[in-house]
């Protein structure tokens, strides 16, 4: 994955990560005459070292252009994490969509200022199985404390996300939905 993230031009990793690490955390498209930037940021909460969040997003506000729109995927533990940052940046942003956790959560909403927010999207995977793997292989390991490699569950997949539907002349977020495809 290492070599294969510099290869790519639309790969992200968490930008709070160590800033050695390659491929960008965050970038610009241009569609249809709107700029569009994507962030990934991962949480500090129950998860690995990282950077401050909310201070690695305050610099790319204070160092990068405006653009029209800005996703931030949120990549963190705790629903209150996920929620304090999106809240934090009301109006600033058009989404934060939340993940890890891979179960969807039903709290869709727009925020009082505009910034659409979800707390996990939820995964892309085997349905039949537990975060993505073998279901025995994560039962063993919280039942009897057997840690072994993750094994990808086999069989049909299930595609969990979002729709923003957006005011194409205000930029606003005119409808957000969750979506399910198996």
């Amino acid at each position: 994955m290492l070599d294969y993230i510099n290869q790519v031009d639309s790969l992200l990793r968490p930008v709070n990560l160590a800033p050695l690490l390659p491929g960008p955390g965050t970038l610009v498209r241009r569609v249809c005459g709107k700029r569009i930037r994507v962030t990934n940021l991962v949480g500090q909460i129950f998860m690995d070292p990282a950077n401050n969040p909310f201070a690695s997003f305050e610099s790319i506000l204070a160092h990068s252009a405006p653009t029209d729109i800005h996703i931030v995927d949120f990549h963190a533990e705790t629903s209150s994490e996920k929620l304090a940052f999106a809240t934090c940046y009301d109006g600033k942003l058009t989404a934060v969509v939340g993940t890890h956790t891979h179960v969807p959560t039903c709290d869709e909403r727009v925020l009082p200022h505009g910034t659409a927010f979800i707390t996990d999207l939820g995964m892309t995977g085997n349905y039949a199985s537990v975060l993505g793997v073998e279901a025995q292989t994560i039962i063993d390991r919280l039942r009897l404390g057997v840690k072994k490699r993750f094994t990808p569950a086999v069989g049909p997949a299930t595609l969990y996300g979002v729709v923003l539907q957006l005011d194409w002349t205000t930029n606003q977020v005119r409808k957000f939905y969750r979506i399910r495809y198996v």
